[in-house]
């Protein structure tokens, strides 16, 4: 359900809680009652949120090894091609195949792009860059990074009503409840 109101489209409904505990109850009600699209907001970790919100492990350990993997197949190919096949120097009549002087640069190129990997993958898994984000529209969200604890749940959830959202999150102890608008530029 899209709402749309003049040049405004409805991104989702924030809720304020008082405390840590009583954002945890929410999100767990919030998963409970079936709704995947929402996040919860608050200045510091909170012990138990992941599974309280049933997360998913993080794909980013995967695309860090898969970089890392690559760096170091990548690395051995490259100085297997540079001393073996296209320039090969017979030093001290030593193979050509030398792998312990190559573990220095075979070790760099493995942690190169694993670094890169783990950046580049967090900017993709995050859908980064964002400049604004429609929570931003909130003065009360200002408060996110100092005191204040909140949850959204976005209209692009399969089951998102704003009236029945609304309700649940009242009925879950939020302090404060309000719409979160999407402001689209004028062409």
């Amino acid at each position: 359900m899209e709402t749309q109101a003049s040049n405004k489209t409805l991104h989702g409904v924030l809720a304020e809680f008082r405390n840590p505990k009583e954002l945890l109850n929410a999100a767990e009600t919030v998963n409970k009652n079936g709704y995947t699209d929402y996040d919860t907001f608050s200045p510091f970790p909170i012990h138990g949120m992941d599974k309280a919100m049933s997360l998913k492990k993080s794909k980013l350990g995967w695309i860090v090894f898969g970089h890392g993997l690559f760096g170091f197949f990548g690395g051995l190919a490259m100085i297997t091609f540079m001393s073996v096949i296209d320039y090969p120097l017979n030093i001290s009549g030593k193979t050509l195949w030398n792998v312990p002087a190559w573990i220095p640069v075979l070790f760099e190129l493995t942690i190169l792009f694993s670094a890169f990997g783990a950046v580049f993958g967090m900017f993709w898994l995050n859908g980064l860059p964002r400049f604004n984000h429609p929570l931003f529209n909130s003065e009360r969200f200002k408060r996110a990074t100092d005191d204040g604890f909140f949850l959204c749940i976005e209209a692009s959830d399969p089951q998102f009503e704003t009236e029945k959202v609304g309700q649940l999150l009242k009925n879950a102890g939020a302090s404060a409840i309000e719409e979160v608008y999407d402001e689209e530029d004028e062409a």
